[in-house]
């Protein structure tokens, strides 16, 4: 059951407490051995642009100045992020919006609390030491086609651009192989004859000549050209009960999340190779800076969660999955925009206050 109307007040005013009343809110200081509040965090493909965000609020130190520590539970896929996160492993999942759909078919009141990106951020190729042409959707017809997990955002897009090129989903047999060494390992075995993945791998086997490329939602054009318009992509995910038992923790995740998609947008090449890991890049430093710039306007503007891209992300999906006709979901009850908005409140009147 999802919240009454008191209950969703009641998360308002618990959001906007969490700021210290806010004009009072100011960053705690990065002590040396200060314990922070810790939160779990489940997510696939780690070290992938899908989750640069958080990433930079990491490194950047956002996520301590807004007072929480993370901690990261990875996955090879976001199937099994989901799973960890339902069996009470994880606080809190990073990752597709999609999960929420079946999750609230299943009686299960998750919500997106931050968006992270506005395009599903994967692409799919064709590998070119299997002998196939890849001219078209046609030659998918009899392919292994690799994807991180079934039930996976890798597998849901791999699935809707199949559908729009009328290429059956039993023509193509999908199989697993994560979202790391395993895409390479089964490429290069030929173990599968195409794949679907997020970047920066697939830019940097596009750049090698590993794989042709058939088709992206790295871009608003190519989303565009599969989903017909934006749709909510990379999201942080939480019971309804966690949002309202933990708000302090929640806006904390909130408020750096915010901050990063504010820094992202004019980060130039020299400002990601001082904030990123090296270990992310370790496919290939050049190729991930090619590929940052190609997903760029992918990320969030704001990290709101709007209706019109929900609506339209989830009459694709229910059409994709075949829902029962006796299956009804609120798409307006996957998501609250209550700390966003309350994040945003606290940095204009700190710069106000600045000013």
């Amino acid at each position: 059951m999802m919240p009454d109307p008191r209950s969703r007040r009641s998360m308002l005013v618990a959001a906007l407490g969490a700021l210290s009343a806010v004009s009072g809110y100011s960053a705690p200081p990065n002590e040396p051995g200060r314990q922070f509040p810790r939160v779990k965090v489940a997510l696939a493909a780690s070290h992938s642009l899908y989750h640069l965000p958080l990433t930079v609020a990491d490194q950047m130190g956002f996520f301590r100045q807004a007072g929480v520590q993370l901690e990261w539970v990875t996955h090879e896929s976001g199937a099994q992020a989901l799973q960890s996160v339902l069996a009470g492993q994880a606080d809190v999942m990073a990752g597709a919006y999609e999960h929420l759909f079946g999750l609230h078919q299943k009686g299960q009141p998750y919500q997106s609390f931050v968006q992270m990106s506005r395009t599903p951020q994967v692409s799919l190729g064709g590998s070119l030491r299997s002998g196939k042409a890849w001219q078209s959707f046609s030659d998918m017809r009899g392919a292994r086609l690799g994807i991180s997990a079934l039930d996976s955002t890798t597998h849901w897009m791999a699935c809707q651009w199949l559908k729009r090129h009328a290429v059956s989903l039993d023509e193509v047999m999908f199989v697993e192989v994560g979202s790391s060494t395993g895409v390479l390992d089964a490429l290069r075995s030929g173990a599968i004859d195409a794949v679907c993945n997020p970047d920066p791998i697939m830019h940097w086997l596009e750049q090698k000549n590993e794989i042709r490329l058939l088709a992206e939602t790295r871009t608003l054009t190519g989303t565009r050209k599969v989903m017909g318009g934006s749709v909510p992509g990379a999201s942080l995910l939480a019971h309804v009960d966690y949002l309202q038992r933990q708000p302090e923790r929640v806006q904390a995740l909130t408020d750096a999340v915010v901050l990063a998609l504010k820094w992202l947008p004019s980060a130039g090449i020299t400002d990601i190779l001082k904030t990123v890991p090296p270990s992310h890049w370790s496919w290939d430093r050049t190729a991930y800076l090619g590929a940052f710039e190609k997903l760029r306007e992918s990320y969030a503007v704001d990290g709101l969660v709007r209706g019109a891209e929900v609506k339209r992300a989830w009459e694709l999906h229910a059409a994709l999955k075949a829902f029962p006709a006796t299956t009804r979901i609120f798409p307006e009850r996957t998501y609250t925009n209550l700390f966003v908005q309350a994040a945003h409140a606290s940095q204009r009147l700190r710069s106000r206050m600045a000013g």
